[in-house]
């Protein structure tokens, strides 16, 4: 398969329902609606979204029904990147080849812009799809990805990292940091897939599984490109991580070392759905592009 016109494709899709999920800037609330569009529309790889179309399609699901799911795992990621910019937190200037969030509208508004998406995302999880009939996916929707993004996930992941700062390199702390910052979220994007797909739970379980592991990718191939490439390619400022004395994979083992590890949890990802006959072509090129990225 050309995994680019794959992607490309699926990223229209997406793009043309986070379109009309997201509100127009009128009323009272116009600013923090724009700030909510500016944030989103400032592109991105969708990857959250992908995954989970396309594990929901691998376990014999619908992308129609859960389309709508898939791209609030979007608003939950960028809401994610508007906080992690703020002063408060990474204190950075550039996302996605743009003005940060609080550079172009200011910090207060920067923080209820990520709120708003943050709420806007639960509640198309708790509405679609829409109908009795799956009223017990959406509730295990809901709470799979409350609990992935919460303290047990994502927020979790992202105040040890702001802990890490300026402490003493530790193996243990890292992988803890990245399978909570990155890999949590991409667990519960792909989960989420199986979930709308009426998968059993061996699926669901899969699932989540090629989702850790991918994150663990992920976020190391990125650890290597911020001490590889430029702002013009990262479309963000690099080296952050190493000015603020943060353990990443690259300072702990080295470029190559980094590389070895990113591989490694690419083929864990793979054969957790091997050994339960659910990887397809789409899924498989998924896990190798997080790494050839950093090739």
């Amino acid at each position: 398969m050309n995994l680019a016109t794959y992607l490309t494709r699926r990223r229209a899709e997406i793009d043309t329902v986070l379109d009309g999920l997201l509100p127009h800037p009128e009323g009272p609330g116009a600013t923090v609606a724009r700030a909510m569009r500016y944030a989103v529309e400032a592109g991105g790889k969708r990857l959250r979204p992908i995954l989970a179309l396309t594990c929901c399609e691998a376990c014999g699901g619908s992308a129609a029904e859960s389309e709508v799911p898939a791209a609030a795992l979007e608003l939950i990621h960028t809401y994610s990147l508007i906080h992690d910019d703020l002063p408060a937190m990474d204190d950075d200037d550039l996302r996605r080849g743009k003005p940060t969030v609080h550079r172009a509208f200011g910090e207060a508004e920067a923080i209820l812009a990520g709120d708003a998406l943050n709420t806007l995302a639960f509640e198309l999880l708790a509405t679609y799809p829409k109908g009795d009939a799956h009223a017990a996916r959406r509730n295990r929707a809901v709470s799979l990805v409350a609990r992935l993004s919460g303290i047990d996930g994502l927020v979790g992941g992202q105040i040890a990292d702001l802990e890490a700062e300026r402490r003493k390199p530790d193996a243990e702390r890292l992988h803890w940091i990245h399978r909570h910052k990155t890999a949590a979220l991409l667990a519960a994007a792909t989960e989420l897939g199986a979930i709308h797909a009426a998968a059993d739970d061996v699926a669901c379980a899969a699932m989540g599984e090629y989702g850790r592991q991918l994150g663990l990718a992920f976020q190391i191939a990125d650890d290597i490109l911020d001490c590889t490439s430029s702002a013009a390619d990262l479309g963000k400022t690099p080296g952050k991580d190493h000015q603020a004395g943060k353990t990443t994979f690259p300072s702990m083992y080295g470029l190559e070392g980094s590389r070895v590890r990113a591989r490694d949890a690419v083929q864990r990802a793979t054969r957790a759905l091997d050994e339960v006959n659910l990887l397809d072509e789409r899924l498989e090129a998924l896990a190798r592009f997080t790494v050839q990225r950093a090739d």
